[in-house]
């Protein structure tokens, strides 16, 4: 694996890497840099066949992360007076700007989501703006007792335009409470985030949850790593699509996991009751 400057990188387990926002003097907050960062870490664990599970974590005990540095875009971002949005009158040429901006920062975002293992976040501490929109874009989220979220952007001026505002009602299936936090800013905590399903678990503590999450990944590791793709791409799929759509995605997919070797090795296990082990893919 590659080092970088803002995350850690670790194996805990078998087939199970450990992605840690590694700022915690700054409560995790991102600069540009680190979201440029967390495309390339998410782009190359896509690939990596030695990964079959991911866990996304803060360091430190205060945050996962607190959202965006909002100092350092106000110095360094397509607003500041150096940027060639910043140094230009005409509306059309500044909105191009900041219109690519915002498309980069997306992507990075959905770097998460398009990546093809299985992602599951753990929250604690201060879990605002850019920590809902990194968490819904994850497909597993457990907390720590002491997470505190908040939908933050309204509260510096703009809506939420990283994924937020896009995952969110898809993740818990209410748009009332989503237009509630959203539009309010409001802080709520681990017990409503559990209960309108946000997270499918909550834990008396950071390490607590670490502890779980390492345990889930090592679980789904286990498995058919072309069982376990394919079921994340046909998840996210029929979630954006309707059920024939999703039907027959599913049956095109299926035509080719049907003819791997993983499902005899699978299904043999059944009578000989012997662990199965499967390749890399």
């Amino acid at each position: 694996m590659p080092s970088y400057e803002f995350f850690n990188i670790t194996h805990p387990a078998k087939y199970v890497t450990h992605v840690e926002i590694n700022r915690p003097s700054k409560l995790n907050a991102f600069k540009e840099p680190m979201w440029q960062e967390l495309q390339k870490v998410f782009d190359s664990l896509s690939t990596d066949p030695s990964v079959r599970a991911i866990i996304l974590t803060g360091a430190g005990e205060k945050a996962f992360t607190a959202g965006l540095d909002t100092k350092d875009a106000a110095e360094h971002g397509p607003l500041s007076e150096n940027s060639s949005a910043g140094t230009t009158e005409d509306t059309a040429r500044k909105a191009t700007v900041l219109r690519r901006h915002i498309h980069n920062f997306q992507n990075c975002v959905t770097a998460i989501e398009r990546c093809e293992k299985p992602v599951v976040c753990v929250l604690h501490g201060f879990a605002y703006g850019l920590a809902v929109d990194m968490s819904s874009a994850c497909d597993v989220r457990i907390c720590a007792a002491d997470t505190k979220f908040c939908v933050k952007e309204v509260d510096i001026g703009i809506a939420a335009d990283v994924g937020t505002l896009t995952r969110l009602p898809k993740v818990v299936g209410d748009y009332g409470w989503v237009k509630d936090v959203s539009l309010s800013a409001r802080i709520f905590g681990a017990e409503e985030a559990l209960r309108v399903g946000l997270v499918s678990g909550v834990h008396e503590s950071k390490e607590a949850a670490v502890r779980a999450a390492t345990s889930w990944a090592t679980l789904v590791a286990e498995k058919s790593p072309v069982a376990v793709q394919g079921t994340k791409r046909i998840l996210d799929y029929s979630r954006d699509h309707g059920v024939a759509d999703g039907l027959h995605y599913t049956a095109v997919w299926n035509s080719a996991m049907l003819q791997t070797v993983d499902m005899m090795e699978a299904m043999k296990s059944g009578w000989t009751k012997k662990k199965p082990t499967f390749e890399k893919l």
